[in-house]
């Protein structure tokens, strides 16, 4: 998160009084404005002798959280936009790729859903050193559970039909390095990690992102979503609007895990309920059929297929 403190040198007036006040009201950063009412703010301000000054800090913070929303977009410019050529990365897997049209779409967010062991992570780790050992670009790697695995990565490689055994241990190191591996374990330092991402990309810092993985981003999220309170799902929707600020303005290919969750019914469904859903352009269901080891993929989501679509045997040797 934006720490208060942080916009000192900018806008002076979100000075160390200011700060005071706002922690004496558990607000720290930016993103807790979010889920703070407004007006109960406003008149506690008012008990103060420097009411006034604080309360044009108030309007200061607001007006930067306005000013970080993507702008409103016409019909025109949404069909604009739409149609722009973006570059498509391919996953790795020549089945994916042709059910895909080519893979996972730079500028869009994708989300993998399915229950454990379907494959979602398999995915991830495969598109990650697709991408890397193409010397297409880098990769962040988001990881929320321990699931990254460089040894699953060096058997992506190896495996590559047009790599001979000697190439694929020379062109290794270079994969890996070019996977930049994070530990993330709560929303909180998620939204740390993208609020400096945004800034790294604004600067030209980290240049040549391709793809930014997260596995899961379902467990950081749950967690913050319980209670009767409207908090977890402000933080919930900031990082949705960062991870589409991200894709947007960069153009980079974001690829998100989610887990299931039993519905009515029982019916199992994906994870973190209506408000997310409509935060990944397109989304993926993973199943598979352990017996056979072969995984199977459906489009639930897609902005320019017709959905639902069934591509049945993924990758039964990749798993």
């Amino acid at each position: 998160m934006a720490p208060l403190k942080s916009l000192e040198s900018e806008y002076p007036i979100i000075d160390s009084d200011f700060r005071q006040f706002c922690a004496s009201h558990a607000i720290f950063s930016v993103e807790d404005f979010l889920v703070h009412d407004i007006y109960v703010l406003m008149a506690l301000a008012e008990e103060h002798d420097t009411s006034d000054r604080l309360k044009q800090a108030i309007t200061q913070v607001l007006s930067i959280i306005d000013a970080q929303h993507q702008p409103w977009l016409d019909g025109l410019e949404l069909l604009g936009y739409s149609q722009k050529s973006k570059s498509i990365l391919s996953t790795g897997c020549q089945r994916i790729d042709a059910f895909l049209r080519g893979g996972f779409q730079e500028g869009v967010l994708t989300e993998l859903v399915g229950p454990s062991s379907s494959g979602k992570t398999q995915v991830c780790l495969l598109a990650a050193s697709n991408v890397t050992k193409s010397g297409l670009g880098r990769v962040l790697f988001l990881d929320t559970g321990n699931s990254f695995s460089p040894t699953r990565v060096a058997q992506f490689v190896s495996s590559s039909s047009e790599l001979a055994d000697t190439e694929s241990g020379k062109i290794l190191p270079q994969v890996l390095d070019n996977i930049e591996c994070r530990s993330v374990f709560d929303i909180f330092t998620l939204l740390d990690v993208l609020h400096q991402l945004l800034q790294n990309l604004r600067y030209q810092v980290g240049q040549n992102l391709r793809m930014l993985i997260i596995d899961s981003v379902s467990s950081l999220i749950t967690p913050v979503l319980g209670g009767a309170g409207t908090h977890g799902h402000a933080l919930m929707a900031s990082a949705g609007f960062l991870l589409k600020k991200l894709a947007y303005e960069h153009n980079l290919s974001v690829l998100m895990t989610n887990h299931m969750v039993a519905g009515d019914g029982g019916v199992i469904k994906p994870a973190l309920g209506e408000s997310w859903k409509s935060i990944p352009h397109i989304r993926l269901l993973l199943s598979r059929d352990v017996l056979n080891n072969i995984c199977s993929m459906f489009i639930l989501r897609h902005p320019s297929m017709v959905c639902p679509l069934h591509l049945h045997q993924l990758f039964k040797n990749y798993m």
